[in-house]
């Protein structure tokens, strides 16, 4: 990376680590999501601790805390339809079945804590072997 560039992905350096796990970044919104409220108390520690590292500050106004469902980044939310077809699909069988049911997964994953890790053992009966 041109090193002019460099200071143009600082936000995301500061929270690389965190990025796609426990947190989404969208230009300047934050969203810090867990699949356990336990799990969401050390997410949001840890993000708290790295905000405070790097002296970022949040509008109070803005935040939300331990919200589980609801409109995002002004209207971005998740179509309970969608999740409601995933839910009725019987398991797949077939190669073609399982892309197909990845596809409609990843359309949600946004919304889904640690989507990659969750859907890796479906990720694996791709593998040819």
């Amino acid at each position: 990376m041109a090193p002019e560039d460099r200071e143009k992905t600082t936000f995301i350096t500061f929270f690389h680590d965190m990025i796609h796990k426990e947190v989404k970044v969208y230009v300047d919104d934050m969203i810090a999501k867990s699949k356990t409220l336990d799990q969401h108390v050390v997410d949001q520690r840890k993000l708290f601790e790295r905000l405070r590292k790097y002296r970022l500050r949040l509008n109070p106004a803005k935040c939300n805390f331990e919200v589980k469902t609801g409109k995002l980044l002004r209207g971005i939310e998740l179509d309970p339809n969608k999740v409601k077809v995933i839910l009725k699909m019987p398991p797949p069988r077939t190669e073609t079945e399982v892309r197909g049911f990845l596809g409609r997964v990843n359309y949600i994953a946004r919304f889904i804590s640690q989507p990659t890790a969750t859907c890796s053992p479906i990720f694996m009966l791709l593998q040819k072997n």
